[in-house]
């Protein structure tokens, strides 16, 4: 997604700045659901002034990233099953069209990226890595959907992304993944300029992780 920054300066501000960088850490996995969130943590960790990281845990709070708790306190928040079945009802219904959008937009640079990036999920998934799964696999569906050029329907999908992505730790912390790897079958559906196959693809691929999640949820994880 294309960064936005003041417009009088054209860089992004520091509130900006410190909103993404919180956002990333959700969502690659450094924050995981249960964990407690505090303003002189997160300051710390930022290095950053209390003031944005204030306004970034509204944001995030506001944005249901984040639950306030009526003690004040902050924390990364569980998936109960009916917010999982949200979720995967709203996912499903617009990331295999956004993918199928995307397909036109797709050069065989932005491919090899997506192949690179393929290559370092498997590697984390390897490896145990959480951080690396998440940030990379993030990365492999947002430079997809981002060849699509529609940037509401691609807020949308960040929206609950917010949502779900520190849940799909859950994939790499119970054993890894199983069944046909999808993100293969969707580079070779955009290698043969399949539209439809790409979308199938990533419908796949979005159900393997709602799947892995859906059992550890029910495991007590």
């Amino acid at each position: 997604m294309a960064e936005t920054g003041s417009p009088l300066s054209g860089k992004m501000t520091e509130h900006e700045a410190t909103y993404r960088r919180l956002r990333d850490m959700l969502m690659h996995g450094d924050l995981a659901p249960g964990q407690k969130v505090t303003l002189q943590g997160i300051t710390a960790t930022l290095g950053a002034g209390m003031t944005p990281v204030r306004e970034a845990l509204r944001r995030l709070t506001a944005e249901g990233a984040l639950t306030l708790h009526e003690n004040r306190r902050i924390s990364v928040p569980h998936l109960t099953g009916a917010q999982l079945r949200e979720l995967a009802f709203a996912r499903l219904a617009l990331e295999p069209q956004l993918a199928a959008l995307a397909l036109p937009g797709l050069g065989a640079e932005r491919i090899a990226r997506l192949q690179a990036l393929d290559e370092a999920v498997d590697t984390a998934i390897q490896n145990g890595d959480i951080a690396g799964y998440l940030a990379a696999n993030h990365r492999f569906h947002f430079l997809l959907y981002d060849a699509a050029t529609a940037p509401i329907l691609i807020s949308l999908v960040h929206s609950l992304w917010l949502r779900f992505g520190p849940s799909l730790r859950l994939v790499i912390e119970g054993g890894g993944t199983s069944g046909p790897d999808r993100h293969k079958d969707a580079l070779a559906a955009m290698l043969a300029g399949d539209a439809d196959a790409l979308g199938a693809a990533i419908r796949g691929d979005i159900e393997q992780g709602i799947d892995r999640v859906q059992a550890a949820l029910g495991s007590g994880a």
